[in-house]
């Protein structure tokens, strides 16, 4: 077996680069995930991978954006067509921070990951390669959302945006305050 050269250790360093950003995925979140809630934090630390904010988007489709549970976390009820047009953020991650998110949303329990299309109101990305889209643009991401809910849920007030400090009353009970 041939020793390792420096010109093949850099070579294959490139290619590992190369191929952890092949596989980037974009993800559009509306809730707790968002700059400036709770659970921002979160998308932040590397430790559970890397995400890199995108855009400023909304849901082309029209759904329910409810606030839900005993703890008033946000939910998107997959019912294409009632509610809003749900105001949201695209995030490029890496596996790693798929795989985290995944486990955070309780994935297939809590949500399920889907794909949709949302429209750009706004580009703030800056990764290299990534392409770059203007307002207006449609663009398919994947999001967490929920086919599984109480009956009275697609009946509750529903909301184009989600703001854990917003007038709605409803406080979000943070998971490190949960029983």
């Amino acid at each position: 077996m041939e020793p390792l050269s420096a010109s093949r250790v850099n070579r294959s360093q490139a290619q590992a680069r190369m191929s952890s950003s092949i596989h980037m995925i974009r993800i559009f979140v509306y809730g707790t995930l968002k700059k400036g809630q709770p659970n921002y934090f979160r998308m932040l630390d590397s430790t559970n991978g890397k995400a890199e904010l995108l855009a400023s988007a909304l849901t082309t489709e029209k759904y329910p954006l409810v606030i839900a549970g005993k703890c008033n976390i946000p939910f998107l009820l997959n019912i294409p067509g009632q509610g809003h047009r749900v105001h949201g953020e695209i995030y490029s991650v890496d596996d790693r921070m798929l795989k985290f998110l995944d486990a955070f949303e309780c994935i297939p329990t809590m949500y399920q990951r889907t794909g949709i299309s949302v429209e750009v109101k706004a580009w703030l990305g800056k990764s290299e390669g990534e392409e770059t889209l203007s307002p207006g643009s449609i663009t398919e991401v994947f999001v967490y959302n929920t086919t599984t809910y109480q009956p009275d849920w697609p009946s509750l007030a529903n909301y184009e945006s989600y703001d854990a400090y917003g007038d709605h009353g409803l406080e979000y009970v943070t998971r490190e305050a949960r029983d």
